[in-house]
């Protein structure tokens, strides 16, 4: 009996078109989201892979605050305790090691968590942090929006007070590194949720109140 010959045909020449032009398409794009996320590993001044400290490193007490900018309910803390933390700080009762986390980019369609965690870096180099941060507060965007844009934040940093260096900083995004380190290393820890406060270890509740009192106590 005649046996049959099954031909597997290659690609035609247009697949063959249509799958470079894709592979090139990828490409491209891997390599924007690798310059949009581009880092050097560098750590900003007074910081570790999953914090910066910022006040006396001898304080008898230490205040870990696990925060994103995009967050509301990070907004609201800030504006309860923020001045509490400031006068803790300032009098040597505590330390703050700020944990800007990128848990919510998800929210922003341009990865605002992430761009405003690292220029949280820019600001700890330029001795600002605390201030930065306030400001990203009084003026965070919507969540589902855009998030500020790169011009916004640099304007911001030089209102809390931050030299020239400052916006060179925050376009090249010299700290995204550090904001994916300082985001891995939080959810390792177990921080699931912003704003998360820890006074020398514990979990504390998000009033000025029981900031306080975790402080003085410890």
């Amino acid at each position: 009996m005649p046996r049959t010959i099954t031909v597997r045909r290659g690609p035609s020449t247009m697949t063959l078109v249509a799958v470079v032009v894709l592979v090139l398409f990828a490409g491209a794009v891997g390599f924007g989201v690798y310059r949009a996320g581009a880092g050097t590993g560098e750590l900003p001044a007074g910081a570790t892979a999953a914090g910066v400290t910022v006040g006396n490193p001898d304080a008898p007490a230490t205040i870990d605050l696990y925060l994103d900018f995009q967050c509301p309910a990070c907004a609201q803390y800030e504006q309860q305790a923020g001045a509490t933390i400031d006068q803790l700080v300032t009098s040597g009762q505590a330390k703050i090691v700020y944990h800007p986390v990128a848990y919510l980019n998800r929210f922003s369609s341009t990865q605002y968590s992430s761009r405003s965690s690292a220029a949280a870096g820019c600001a700890a180099d330029a001795g600002v942090l605390p201030r930065f941060a306030q400001l990203l507060y009084s003026n965070q965007p919507p969540e589902g929006g855009d998030g500020l844009p790169d011009d916004q934040l640099v304007a911001l940093g030089t209102q809390a007070g931050a030299g020239p260096g400052f916006a060179t900083c925050v376009q090249d995004g010299r700290y995204s590194g550090w904001s994916r380190s300082v985001t891995d290393a939080a959810s390792q820890a177990g921080v699931t949720g912003t704003p998360t406060v820890l006074v020398n270890g514990r979990e504390v509740a998000h009033t000025a109140e029981a900031l306080r009192a975790a402080v003085i106590g410890s």
